[in-house]
């Protein structure tokens, strides 16, 4: 099992990521630490009016940031030497510290908007921290059956970035793989509103419905049997295509309702339409079955 970030740590508040910065504590507030993490030095002073502007919105998207960049706040009227050293001949000036050494900068108040996008450029220099490694870890576990340790490391991620619909969708489909289709429920029930409608959400969604049906599902010899009597029997033919699906046998299910397409498009206000996209939906996009049979089916539908 992978322990994400090994040790629980509380989120990052303000007081964390914004410092005040002396001459003093410059080498390890910013160069030292910019080793580990982006630093963004502010070059302020008491008297400057578009400091007092500029500050509270480098605080605001650093603080956004979550941990992906620090900011230190040097005052120029106490702390001349470092100013004099980086050549800051105006304020508010600002400047941006990667692996030691400055990266980026800008003088003068921006508007908000460039403030954002100069924070995020510089919070990607470091990469995710190795969220993308923890995933691709967690899905392993999934795939090789170890479901309890899957979700308990997507739950590790989640504790490190609550908005990640991989790392969600990731617990939801590890619950349904335990069995879980209530728990499975309740968290998609309250999926944080920037990430419910991403795709991996859609998908885990998707997973839900067929858990749900694979509850219900019939016994594939007996449906098999109703539809070799009567190959018009699209209903009997439609459960048939549930069952399989409940059974993992993906591939004959999309063959079965591609059958019923391919007989009737709009049968029963077109649920086999429907059932197709949910199993394409739950597979990955570039899964071969999802990739198949969506050609098979767009060939159906626009011949």
């Amino acid at each position: 099992m992978l322990e994400f970030g090994q040790t629980q740590e509380k989120p990052a508040v303000a007081g964390d990521l914004v410092r005040d910065v002396t001459e003093a504590t410059f080498m390890s507030e910013v160069i030292d630490a910019s080793n580990e993490v982006p630093v963004i030095v502010d070059f302020w002073a008491p008297w400057c009016g578009p400091c007092k502007t500029l500050g509270p919105q480098l605080e605001a998207a650093v603080t956004a940031a979550k941990g992906k960049v620090r900011m230190a706040k040097v005052n120029v009227d106490e702390n001349q030497m470092i100013a004099g050293q980086l050549r800051v001949q105006s304020i508010p000036t600002v400047y941006a510290f990667w692996q030691g050494k400055p990266v980026d900068a800008f003088q003068g108040a921006v508007p908000g908007s460039e403030v954002k996008a100069f924070v995020e450029k510089l919070a990607a220099l470091a990469g995710d921290g190795g969220l993308g490694e923890a995933i691709d870890a967690a899905e392993a576990m999934l795939a090789e059956g170890a479901a309890a340790d899957a979700a308990e490391t997507f739950a590790a991620i989640l504790g490190e970035e609550p908005e990640s619909a991989a790392a969600y969708a990731g617990l939801v489909r590890s619950q349904l793989a335990l069995g879980n289709v209530n728990e499975a429920a309740s968290l998609l029930g309250a999926v944080p509103a920037a990430i419910a409608s991403a795709a991996e959400i859609e998908g885990a969604r998707a997973q839900l419905e067929l858990a749900r049906q694979a509850a219900n599902a019939g016994p594939i010899g007996e449906l098999e049997a109703r539809v070799t009597a009567d190959p018009a029997d699209l209903g009997a033919r439609f459960e048939l295509a549930q069952a399989l699906h409940a059974a993992g046998r993906v591939e004959e299910a999309v063959d079965a309702l591609l059958a019923i397409v391919a007989r009737d498009r709009d049968w029963d206000d077109g649920a086999a339409k429907k059932q197709l996209f949910t199993i394409f939906d739950a597979l990955k996009p570039n899964h071969p079955i999802a990739l198949k049979g969506r050609r098979k089916l767009s060939s159906l539908l626009f011949a």
